[in-house]
């Protein structure tokens, strides 16, 4: 079957929703949004509202108004993760830097002996090269001119700076296990040892990425399973959430690093604003425990 249907105005998009149930009480608000953000972005907000996924039929009391509510919900969350994954990261990379400059030396990151994959290792270390080579960061451009005869990448401490935290986190999970950087920089984010960090840092770095590239969050089924601590040495919750993939685990698991990271931190409390300013959205949706604000991880 090839597929054969055409572009619709927005008009005949609004009517198609109508049509369909979707409430749509303000036909201006409609034709706002849906000139602004694509009728395929919305979607992923209004499916949950759809009776009949194949013929695309709503629930009755489904309203274009709730869309836009989760739409700039989703929206103010990415942002609000995005702030506090920048911590995060920004951490992740101080320790990598340090402990492993002093373990080893300064290009520790390019000593194929310490890391347990080599192919993956090539691949990381090709995307380190390309966010290299695109800097135009002046401390860069001043290594390259004052060392153009050295062929390594910059040390540690100025390639590093430039490395997304997904690089990071791969090289962070490549690492021998041997390795007692890789112990001490669990220990010092409360992970205790090398077993459980890799996989909270690779699920952050992929909700990273969902926030970087404006993906929706809301409703999402999150890929991987972050391996949980026993006997947490900080604060965790009593109620520990069963479903890995909802994000609110993943929540759960950015505060108990971010109490550590930054102790002050306000994430507890503007995520409680944001679901206030937000009524209509579901926090089922996002995997919330009944009373989650009161769970010691989340009043301290």
């Amino acid at each position: 079957m090839l597929y054969n249907k055409q572009p619709y105005t927005i008009s005949d998009q609004i009517k198609q929703l109508q049509q369909r149930g979707l409430q749509i009480d303000d036909d201006a608000l409609a034709t706002h949004y849906l000139s602004q953000v694509s009728y395929y972005r919305l979607a992923g907000y209004w499916w949950p509202m759809q009776a009949d996924k194949e013929a695309h039929l709503f629930k009755p009391n489904s309203r274009f108004e709730d869309v836009i509510h989760l739409y700039n919900f989703d929206r103010e969350l990415r942002v609000l993760l995005f702030d506090v994954i920048e911590k995060i990261e920004i951490s992740l990379r101080t320790k990598l830097i340090y402990h492993l400059s002093h373990e080893f030396d300064p290009w520790w990151f390019q000593n194929t002996a310490i890391f347990n994959d080599t192919s993956a290792l090539v691949e990381t270390l090709a995307s380190i090269q390309e966010e290299v080579n695109r800097s135009k960061d002046i401390f860069i451009k001043e290594h390259k001119r004052k060392y153009k005869e050295d062929l390594r990448f910059p040390p540690a401490w100025k390639t590093l700076e430039l490395t997304s935290f997904g690089s990071l986190s791969k090289l962070y999970g490549n690492l021998n296990n041997t390795v007692k950087s890789k112990d001490i920089i669990a220990v010092e984010l409360g992970a205790v040892n090398h077993t459980y960090l890799p996989s909270w840092l690779q699920s952050i770095a992929q909700i990273r990425n969902y926030c970087a590239h404006h993906s929706r969050l809301w409703n999402k089924n999150l890929p991987g399973t972050p391996k949980l601590l026993s006997k947490p040495p900080h604060l965790w919750v009593n109620d520990v959430p069963k479903d890995t993939q909802k994000l609110y685990l993943h929540f759960c698991i950015m505060r108990y690093l971010l109490n550590i990271i930054a102790p002050e931190n306000s994430f507890s409390k503007k995520l409680q604003e944001l679901l206030k300013k937000y009524p209509s959205v579901d926090p089922n949706a996002l995997g919330f425990k009944p009373n989650w604000e009161g769970e010691a991880l989340w009043t301290m």
